[in-house]
């Protein structure tokens, strides 16, 4: 790990990208070195302190990642599914570090972002947080340690401007119970219940999107057996561990060469 570490940030006016900035700008960890934001932003050409505050840092807003990624150790990612595959294809050609928190992945995309970690160090999490990635790890145990008897229902909140559905946290958590019991997930994964005589085929993992108010998220985990339940939760109360996550990442990934890992990898939990 370098002791200092130069990043750039994509989706740098968005809500993360905003505090990954500020809290780079606070660590003597870090040199934020660039911001990009899509064509046509209207903070295209601004420093970015004009709305992240503080002094001017000479940091100008660009729609030009190459420029960001060639002057980077690793690129910080929370934008959306399209500019991320580019991004991904622009830093696997660079060799760089490149950590995605975008969510919302097509079965295409993810395999565009198989393929770059072929040549470039990706770290590719739906949640940073260490409490999340801890409850990956619980859900996948007793997953393994109960059977098909009992049903698994995933419940997911967010604030009420997130675009996709289900999260990538709430994903996760679905595949860390297909992992346990040893299945496969696309084929028991149910996510659009809707309508009448619905009934609930044994062995499915079902998620239910709630979405509303300033929520950053929730997530519960429960397993419904007969007469009894068991149900793990996490709750984010704010977005610095997911900041504190991205940043963690982003300093493990140097040095580490080509391959797709997961905030669990950085962590040292075993995934």
């Amino acid at each position: 790990m370098g002791q200092n570490t130069k990043i750039s940030i994509i989706g740098a006016a968005g809500k993360m990208g905003q505090q990954i900035m500020s809290q780079a700008q606070a660590s003597d960890k870090f040199t934020l070195v660039g911001a990009v934001e899509a064509k046509g932003s209207s903070y295209l050409s601004n420093d970015i302190s004009s709305f992240i505050g503080g002094k001017e840092t000479g940091i100008l807003v660009t729609d030009d990642p190459l420029e960001c990624i060639l002057k980077s150790d690793a690129i910080i990612d929370f934008s959306s599914p399209s500019p991320t595959i580019e991004i991904c294809e622009l830093v696997a050609q660079a060799r760089k570090v490149h950590v995605i928190g975008t969510t919302g992945f097509n079965v295409d995309e993810e395999e565009k972002i198989k393929a770059a970690a072929r040549h470039a160090t990706i770290i590719k999490s739906g949640n940073m947080s260490l409490g999340i990635n801890a409850l990956l790890g619980t859900v996948k145990n007793l997953a393994k340690s109960l059977d098909s008897d009992w049903d698994i229902e995933i419940s997911d909140m967010h604030h009420k401007d997130k675009v996709d559905s289900p999260s990538g946290t709430a994903l996760e958590l679905a595949s860390a119970a297909a992992k346990g019991r040893e299945i496969d997930l696309d084929s028991s994964l149910d996510v659009s219940r809707n309508g009448s005589e619905l009934s609930r085929k044994k062995g499915d993992i079902g998620i239910v999107s709630l979405r509303g108010g300033t929520v950053i998220g929730d997530h519960s985990v429960v397993f419904a057996g007969q007469g009894e339940r068991i149900v793990v939760s996490h709750f984010a109360e704010n977005r610095n561990i997911f900041v504190t996550g991205a940043l963690k990442s982003a300093e493990w990934g140097v040095g580490k060469g080509p391959g797709l890992f997961s905030a669990l990898d950085v962590l040292g939990i075993e995934n």
